[in-house]
């Protein structure tokens, strides 16, 4: 039909416009809807407006088919009692076996894509990934987004009430990632506060720091004379020092990693020139690290940023750079002969959604014996969707026999601070999920080796690390408060989850506690069934304080935008070598003892924790030091005490290592 009177034309096109309006908004009254489960995090912090975006990308998390098999066969490939005890799936199993069928996939896109939204290209069958103005995305997913201020004046946006949808779609769907721009994984590593030299003496190593020295460093008024260990210019515990320390025993190349590939998880570019540096070092200039970069979504130096989500150049370019340092340093001197050390790297982004790409590919790639990160989000700033589309892929992992370590935190039970400001008992995830070993923090404290190369395990001296107890969550007497010194001294991390019920593997002698906590289905394991005791964190820990260093070689320049390193490391003595501490060592030191498992048997463990929790139990004395709080001044992590046995600061204690390594599978 031609239109030759434009009034008619106008008030035809507003009566179809109407009438489609109205067909909608009957389909719409007609239909049940259902909340998703978890898929709000109700906030304190102000509101400042609504957020709009003329377009956004979000992932639609969905759920594994056939889950009750997908955790039957868990169990039975880490029971020992099991015929198939650590029978591997082979890449690509797990997809076949436990990714959403086609008509789970098409019942939730068709919704989507009629509702409007343009379905994208994901990297996960579990994950479908659309598209749309914010306006879209909130009618569709029955919310509003809004915009707030947290306590560090910090702006981010987030949903205000649970997502909405159909009933029949609601049953396939987890929650929806990218409605919320909290994500922001940080590293977990810590340097020792502002120093100067040693003082010029034969050894150079000085005393453990007093509580006068720190707070006058973290006050700026002075620094401290410092040195520590066998590294250059006393800067931090040699290979041979950490390997002396926990008792590696000298069996040669197998084990010592020949035949395992490694793997750190990244969000920073690094100078691999650093890494050749520090390893010809200590190992002679014959030595090559076996380094191989693979980028996921252009990497920190070309991000390919989800629309609508944010990659700020402060947040990628070299602006991790000394925790990839750390990280890769610290498998390479406990495991100095591995095949291959994988680093990979994705943008450092605002959603998580490339944190996610990047695990992904690690599972889906099945490379890996061994994966360590030490970059994590305190579990309130994740959300219970972002923690679930995790778990899958740490269920793939862990059925591919690949073992994963995260690093407990640095600001003791409070692993919020340094993201949002806030003090409530908290902690990390990933380390908080079920199939990843959660690292914590010891210290050193008194015991200081000097150069020896070759010390002994400083019976009866190892603490939790808690800088002279300092991290709490009472008043200070130095012009700082408790809560102050667990940002700034550090603290080892540890805690009850809020989203995730106790795994079959943890039990033993005090995971039964006065501190432990049981679901109720919001902020204590609310992903477990109400009453059942939640996951508690750490599962093992090691030396993490910065005052009882490593030694990490990183620089920077002009070259290298936003390097912390080029910060400060021109200044050290000598350049380039200073001492670094965190569960960011922590995490990559333990994954490095299990590679070396793995590598004098030639075969995967898999998740690490139902076996060390195995051991435990069968002999703890055996295979584990335990951090008891016995006659110790530092006995908690702020909140949680050392007790003998399990405990929520120091978990089932630090490794017996030619004990672990040399355990037969």
């Amino acid at each position: 039909m031609t239109c030759v009177a434009k009034r008619f034309c106008s008030s035809l096109s507003m009566l179809t416009l109407f009438l489609s309006v109205s067909a909608t908004l009957s389909v719409a009254q007609r239909t049940t809807f259902s909340a998703v489960h978890g898929s709000f995090t109700p906030t304190t912090d102000p509101v400042t407006g609504d957020f709009t975006s003329a377009n956004m990308e979000v992932d639609v998390v969905l759920a594994p088919r056939n889950e009750s098999a997908l955790s039957d066969l868990l169990a039975d490939r880490y029971n020992p009692q099991s015929k198939t005890y650590q029978h591997w799936l082979a890449p690509g199993e797990f997809y076949s076996r436990f990714a959403p069928t086609r008509q789970q996939i098409k019942a939730v896109t068709d919704y989507l894509g009629k509702s409007g939204l343009q379905v994208e290209a994901s990297s996960s069958p579990f994950l479908i990934r659309v598209s749309g103005p914010s306006s879209m995305v909130e009618n569709i997913f029955r919310t509003n987004i809004r915009t707030y201020r947290n306590r560090k004046g910090i702006d981010y946006f987030s949903n205000d009430s649970e997502i909405q949808l159909p009933v029949s779609v609601a049953s396939q769907v987890r929650g929806v990632i990218g409605l919320s721009n909290t994500v922001r994984f940080q590293s977990m590593r810590s340097r020792p506060m502002k120093q100067t030299a040693p003082p010029p003496t034969p050894s150079c190593e000085t005393p453990y720091p007093t509580e006068e020295q720190l707070a006058n460093a973290a006050l700026g008024i002075s620094g401290f004379a410092f040195g520590y260990g066998g590294g250059p210019g006393c800067n931090g515990l040699t290979p041979s020092q950490d390997n002396a320390i926990y008792g590696a025993l000298n069996l040669g190349p197998l084990a010592k990693g020949a035949g395992v590939d490694l793997a750190v998880f990244e969000l920073s570019a690094y100078q691999q020139s650093d890494i050749q540096t520090w390893a010809k070092f200590f190992y002679g200039a014959s030595y090559k690290a076996p380094l191989d970069d693979i980028t996921v979504d252009g990497g920190p130096l070309s991000p390919i940023c989800p629309v609508g989500d944010t990659c700020p150049a402060s947040f990628n370019g070299y602006s991790g750079d000394i925790e990839v340092d750390a990280d890769i340093e610290m498998q390479l001197a406990i495991s100095p002969n591995a095949r291959r050390l994988l680093v990979y790297n994705a943008p450092n982004d605002f959603t998580g959604q490339t944190e996610l790409d990047e695990y992904t590919k690690i599972a889906n790639d099945d490379t890996a014996d061994v994966v360590s990160s030490s970059w994590a989000v305190c579990e309130n700033d994740a959300g219970a969707a972002y923690v679930q589309a995790e778990n899958v892929i740490f269920e793939q992992m862990a059925l591919q026999g690949q073992s994963v370590f995260g690093a407990a935190g640095d600001t003791g039970a409070f692993s919020c601070i340094r993201s949002d400001g806030t003090t409530l008992a908290n902690v990390l995830d990933p380390p908080s999920q079920p199939w990843v070993t959660s690292v914590g923090g010891t210290s050193l404290e008194t015991f200081n080796p000097n150069a020896n190369p070759n010390p002994n395990y400083p019976n009866g001296v190892e603490t939790v690390w808690n800088v002279l107890n300092l991290c709490n969550a009472g008043p200070g007497s130095d012009g700082l408060t408790g809560f102050d010194w667990c940002a700034a001294g550090g603290a080892g991390g540890g805690g009850n989850s809020q989203f995730w019920g106790r795994p079959a593997y943890q039990f033993g002698p005090g995971v039964n506690n006065p501190n432990t906590t049981f679901g109720n289905g919001t902020t204590q394991c609310s992903l477990a069934a109400k009453g059942k005791p939640c996951r508690e964190v750490p599962d093992v820990s090691i030396n993490a304080d910065a005052n009882t260093p490593y030694a990490e070689y990183c620089t920077g320049n002009s070259n290298t935008p936003f390097s912390v390193c080029g910060e400060f490391s021109q200044f050290q003595t000598p350049a380039g070598w200073f001492g670094i501490g965190g569960t960011s060592l922590s995490s990559p030191f333990w994954s490095a003892i299990i590679a070396n498992h793995d590598s004098l048997y030639h075969t995967r463990i898999g998740n690490a924790n139902p076996l060390l929790y195995l051991l435990f139990n069968i002999d703890a004395n055996g295979y584990f030091h335990d951090i008891t709080g016995k006659g110790q001044t530092v006995n908690n992590n702020g909140i949680f005490p050392t007790t003998p046995g399990y405990d929520l600061s120091t978990g089932i204690g630090t490794p017996k290592m030619g004990s672990v390594i040399t355990l037969i599978p």
